[in-house]
């Protein structure tokens, strides 16, 4: 028998188990399946959340996408040359609508409505990338746009760049308008011809601002923009056709998206480019300028990254008339065959401010870059002799006072004698006089009265470092009035201005204006300083009158106006000059050779009052043109021409030079609007009294200046 179990009190029997129901394999498949591709599926998307949450928009520009083009101007606004990376950002609504939409249409036609990725274009560029293809394009104009502007994307055509750039270009497109981002672009991207926006694309291929591109410029700029290379130059092989194909497409886009009619689309046509000219862009004096406007942005205060990429909006003080006015006046004169190592500089100065209107500081920077209107210094020989002239006259001596002009004269116990141009013999002359015939001899007496350490701090006054006037003592020479001293002709044109100024002098400055990418605009003071009073620059201004009338200046005499001017000759005619002015314009030519051996000039005489006083006056005929007749103001005294009888010269004068200043007859020159001098009443002053000085002053022998 079988035994039989009680169960405990209270519990019940449980049913029996029912056998389990044998699953299918096929459901097991489905199931397993369906896991795995819910993992497949998943984790991408789940990694895609991931990244896009852990991939934060950059906070700052990458340094290349900021680096915007310095832009120099003329002084009327007119571009005079770019430097550091061509590019000009402007404003999208300086950018014609139909510009823009040229640009959609060629590389991306859903921009308006896509959330700043394709995904199609994505997803075939990862499996070209995954199946080893290279790694395709298929961005949108968000994504160029993110890859071009934020810092810490590369432009390496990998996997995982692409992917930070999706992500950053999708939050991009959620917190950014469009109108951001297309304007973004167009300052940073690339369009051929070294030219990073829109703006200066405009300026390389058509020579106009954005805002002037018709529909169908604006199309072969958005054509540009997959073949810059085609673009820029269709000369090469195959590119016309490529890109008359591909603008095409640009302009069919545009009526797909109704941004012109088809009628439009059919009378466009297309717009070849302008030649791509490719010359240094510091050619000619233009590399002159740019050194010249550098050294002065650096004192101001501005970096060398700053003027090269900065962005600075340069306003200069060069007027384009005129310097191209002077560059013709030099190149016309010079004689042909004279030696390369010969130099001449010109530099022209606007006496109201001291802006440098023009210059000539070479034939071409990139064959040249020492610039002989601002670098090189030489002796301005009786060029200086105005300076003499002024701290006379504001040390109280009148313009009738007399000196001795006799030639051959020694001073300072020395047996070395001062000799005037060709050994003339002046005796006593008035300071105009002595000025009009530029005699060595009263100079040196002028200065002697009145102390040489009068006459340099004149000369600093007028800008002239003490650095350059002590010079190997300079300074205390007898021969300091003559010129012996080494100055640029900048600083000769600067001094000058402050007798066309009426006694003002103005520092010689290249700007006029700096406007940085901010649009903060900064000028530079103008304020001159007085260093001689109105009736001092008045009186000088009416000797050097006569220098210009009936001097040795007179190849400077303009048709139509009187003008007053110095010329410089130094000994052996190393160095000519001449230093002339109207009231509005003062300008100084010189002319010299780089191993400082005296001048042979085919058709010339190494005379200050030949070649310098030729260039001056072709330069300022064509300068004044456009400018009022003004007249200088009157002296204290009108001094006529007498003189007293010549002294002997000395039976055995010093060496002078082999070749002579040419004495032609005075042309007739053309009738003035006024007359072309003041009137020459007989002096009221005379000879001192009991005839010429006859002390003889100390003083060391240099060099001197004539003429």
């Amino acid at each position: 028998m079988t035994a039989v179990h009680a169960l405990p009190e209270g519990e019940k029997s449980k049913p029996p188990k029912k056998p389990k129901k044998q699953r299918s394999r096929r459901a097991k498949w489905l199931r397993r399946t369906t896991y795995v591709l819910g993992v497949l599926i998943l984790l991408p998307v789940a990694a895609f959340v991931v990244a896009y949450l852990m991939t934060p928009v950059p906070s700052s520009a990458q340094p290349d996408a900021v680096k915007e083009a310095s832009v120099f101007y003329y002084s009327d606004g007119s571009v005079l040359l770019r430097t550091g990376k061509n590019r000009q950002p402007v404003p999208l609504s300086q950018v014609p609508k139909p510009v823009r939409d040229a640009v959609i249409s060629a590389e991306n036609r859903s921009f308006y409505s896509d959330p700043g990725v394709s995904f199609k274009g994505t997803a075939r560029a990862f499996w070209a990338t995954a199946t080893g293809g290279s790694l395709q394009g298929g961005s949108t104009i968000t994504q160029q746009m993110v890859r071009n502007y934020y810092s810490g994307l590369s432009q390496q055509r990998t996997a995982s760049r692409k992917l930070k750039e999706i992500m950053i270009a999708l939050k991009v497109g959620r917190e950014k308008d469009k109108s951001w981002i297309l304007q973004n672009y167009l300052n940073t991207i690339y369009f051929g011809r070294d030219s990073y926006s829109i703006e200066s694309a405009a300026q390389a291929y058509y020579g106009k601002d954005v805002q002037k591109l018709t529909p169908a410029e604006g199309a072969y700029l958005a054509a540009a923009i997959q073949v810059p290379t085609y673009a820029g130059d269709l000369s090469v092989k195959g590119a016309l056709p490529y890109m008359q194909a591909r603008w095409k497409y640009v302009v069919d886009g545009m009526v797909q998206m109704k941004s012109i009619t088809p009628q439009e689309a059919a009378a466009m046509r297309f717009p070849t480019p302008v030649k791509y000219k490719t010359k240094d862009i510091y050619g000619g004096q233009k590399g002159y300028v740019y050194e010249l406007v550098k050294a002065e942005l650096k004192r101001m205060g501005y970096t060398d990254d700053q003027i090269a990429k900065g962005g600075l909006r340069v306003r200069t003080t060069f007027d384009k008339h005129l310097m191209d006015d002077a560059k013709k006046a030099v190149e016309d004169a010079m004689p042909s065959g004279v030696s390369k190592k010969v130099m001449a500089g010109l530099v022209s100065i606007d006496p109201s401010n001291g802006e440098v209107n023009a210059f000539y500081g070479g034939k071409d920077y990139l064959d040249q870059a020492f610039n002989s209107a601002f670098d090189a210094k030489v002796q301005p020989g009786s060029g200086f002799k105005p300076y003499v002239l002024a701290a006379a006259l504001d040390d109280g001596m009148s313009l009738d006072d007399y000196v001795d002009g006799s030639n051959d004269q020694t001073f300072d116990g020395s047996n070395q004698p001062i000799q005037n141009d060709n050994n003339e013999d002046f005796g006593p002359v008035n300071l105009v006089t002595a000025t009009e015939k530029s005699i060595n001899t009263a100079y040196v007496n002028i200065a002697q009265k009145i102390g040489n350490d009068k006459v340099m701090k004149m000369a600093e006054k007028l800008g002239i470092p003490e650095s350059q006037l002590t010079a190997n003592g300079a300074n205390t020479a007898v021969t300091f009035p003559l010129g012996v001293i080494d100055v640029s002709v900048e600083q000769q044109a600067a001094a000058y201005a402050a007798f066309a100024s009426e006694g003002v002098y103005h520092a010689p400055h290249v700007i006029r204006s700096v406007t940085d990418r901010d649009g903060k605009k900064r000028t530079e003071p103008t304020d001159g300083t007085r260093v001689f009073s109105k009736q001092v620059a008045r009186d000088a201004t009416y000797a050097m009158q006569k220098v210009v009338d009936n001097g040795t200046g007179y190849r400077a005499a303009l048709p139509d106006r009187n003008a007053a001017g110095k010329t410089g000759t130094t000994s052996s005619g190393k160095q000519v000059w001449f230093n002339g002015f109207i009231p509005q314009l003062v300008t100084s030519v010189a002319v010299f050779r780089t191993d400082n051996k005296a001048l042979s000039l085919p058709g010339y005489s190494a005379y200050g009052g030949d070649l310098p006083a030729k260039i001056w006056h072709d330069y300022l005929v064509k300068a004044d043109e456009n400018m009022s007749v003004k007249q200088f103001g009157d002296p204290s005294v009108y001094v006529g021409q007498r003189q007293w009888p010549s002294y002997t010269a000395p039976a055995q004068p010093r060496p002078y030079p082999t070749f002579s200043r040419p004495r032609p007859t005075r042309p007739t020159l053309p009738t003035h609007p006024s007359p072309p001098t003041h009137p020459s009443p007989p002096p009221t002053g005379g000879p001192p009294p009991g005839g010429p000085p006859t002390g003889q002053p100390t003083g060391r022998v240099y060099d001197s200046g004539s003429e």
